[in-house]
């Protein structure tokens, strides 16, 4: 572990970065593929330790949900990366008017220097190697700063790093808050925070003082309507999917949900049903992750109390209420051996009647919560949508193509899933990121190398100028006409 007050070390690791920076400002496309690939070997060989590290930090999370949800998509990012890497490296060809012939006009992306990224706890694996990708491709040096709350994981992505790259390449460090305010301080080349909204607007203040660009990737209430037209069984199982992937701890999970009011009750029958058959009581205990902390299974019981006081109704997808699963040890002196076992665990939780002042409707939820409301004319919902920030995610499932133009015209948010959930961020071509109070900017595929890289703006003329004729002094009576002419 790193100590508590390194800033020094810090500081030094962006100084022996920042002379390789300069030693090699634009490493050619033979040394990115290199890197990229030394990458890769070195995430294949750790694929168990990585998967043993993540069920060590969450207290138990399925080696087969990490592989689905973080290591494959990290890999097929990368594998993407590499096939499409010498096509974004060519200098591009633009425009040059007939006033300025002849010349030559391109695009040069050059690398941006020393990149910073800050890695959350929800997804430690994917959401650090996914960044380093596009940095690394771009032809930058890293410094990461991993999560305190998930050392097993640090230490496994530390040593597969430090084998990888030397220090002056790839730098790792994973200390306390004040680590990572210093970390944030640094006057980095360009700095990607994934996190919370609030710590975000603190990452961005502290970038400012150096005029460091920022990439925010944050989160936000993230919608799901249900329209009267969906297939329920279908979209069930893939709402339920999105909400309880690593237990609803994502940042693109389905936040709350519109329902058409005639398919409410089929499809809370639906849901249930869906979560029952995904997660089966002999293998809820093997397949489902855990809360990741105490201070989230707090958190869920503080969220569900409030909820039951306003008068809610909480539906428990599983065997049993959400009391039995988040009780307090002293609460209940006859819990039996399984529930002392699991003490993170809490199955979903279907939530309705809500005021719409309850936090479960104000603030994210990243957990396995989901409020539910109804509507009767979709004008509703969308009214609704536009009082509230904008989301890093908003899902429709309905078959109506004229529905699923109207929410793309009457809604803002960072991405859209029509009849699915989360998949938006596992396409290799398509940009993620947020808008407003979900973020700012946007990497994975083309986007994330052009994050990273500095669009240089190259024009380059002939002896011969006819451009001249723009040169005072201004005496030439015909140029003028003629100037005047054009402008009409």
């Amino acid at each position: 572990m790193q100590p508590a007050d390194n800033s020094l070390e810090l500081q030094q690791a962006f100084s022996r970065q920042q002379g390789a920076a300069r030693a090699t400002p634009y490493p050619n496309y033979q040394q990115r593929q290199q890197d990229l690939d030394r990458l890769e070997q070195a995430l294949k060989i750790e694929l168990h330790q990585l998967t043993t590290a993540l069920s060590a930090d969450f207290g138990k999370r399925s080696a087969e949900e990490s592989l689905r949800i973080e290591l494959l998509p990290a890999l097929q990012n990368l594998a993407y990366q590499r096939k499409q890497l010498k096509g974004w490296m060519k200098p591009e060809r633009r425009h040059t008017s007939w006033l300025f012939q002849p010349a030559r006009n391109r695009v040069h992306y050059q690398p941006k220097g020393v990149v910073g990224i800050v890695v959350p706890w929800n997804y430690p694996v994917f959401l650090a190697i996914s960044p380093l990708v596009a940095a690394l491709a771009a032809g930058n040096k890293v410094m990461l700063k991993l999560s305190e709350d998930t050392p097993a994981t640090n230490r496994c992505l530390r040593q597969l790093l430090n084998k990888a790259f030397p220090a002056e390449q790839v730098a790792v460090f994973d200390g306390d808050a004040a680590q990572a305010a210093a970390f944030a301080a640094l006057p980095f080349d360009h700095l990607l925070f994934t996190g919370s909204t609030a710590v975000g607007r603190k990452v961005m203040q502290a970038a400012a003082a150096n005029l460091t660009p920022v990439t925010l990737e944050l989160g936000g209430k993230s919608p799901a309507i249900v329209a009267k037209d969906a297939k329920l069984t279908v979209s069930a199982e893939r709402l339920v999917f999105g909400k309880c992937a690593n237990a609803g701890q994502t940042c693109v999970a389905p936040d709350y949900l519109w329902v058409a009011e005639p398919v409410l009750e089929p499809l809370l029958a639906e849901l249930q049903a869906a979560f029952r058959r995904l997660y089966p009581a002999e293998r809820l205990e093997h397949d489902y992750s855990w809360l990741c902390t105490e201070r989230q299974r707090q958190r869920m019981r503080s969220l569900l109390q409030q909820a039951e006081q306003a008068g809610a109704t909480i539906i428990s997808c599983g065997e049993a209420s959400w009391q039995h699963y988040l009780a307090e040890q002293d609460d209940d002196q006859t819990l039996d051996k399984q529930q002392q076992r699991n003490p993170r665990l809490l199955p979903l939780q279907l939530v309705l009647n809500l005021p719409e002042s309850n936090p479960l409707l104000q603030e994210e939820i990243f957990g396995p919560i989901l409020p539910i409301r109804s509507y009767q004319q979709i004008e509703h919902v969308f009214a609704w949508l536009q009082q509230q920030p904008r989301p890093l995610a908003l899902y429709l499932f309905s078959q109506d193509a004229k529905l699923q133009q109207q929410v793309l015209l009457h809604s803002h948010s960072g991405g859209v899933g029509f009849n699915d959930c989360l998949m938006q961020v596992a396409q290799d071509d398509l940009p993620f990121g947020g808008i407003g109070a979900s973020g700012i900017g946007a990497y994975h595929g083309k986007e994330g190398f052009l994050t990273f890289s500095h669009a240089k703006a190259v024009h380059a003329k002939g002896w011969w100028h006819p451009g001249k004729l723009i040169y005072p002094p201004y005496t030439h009576q015909w140029l003028n006409k003629a100037l005047r002419w054009l402008l009409r």
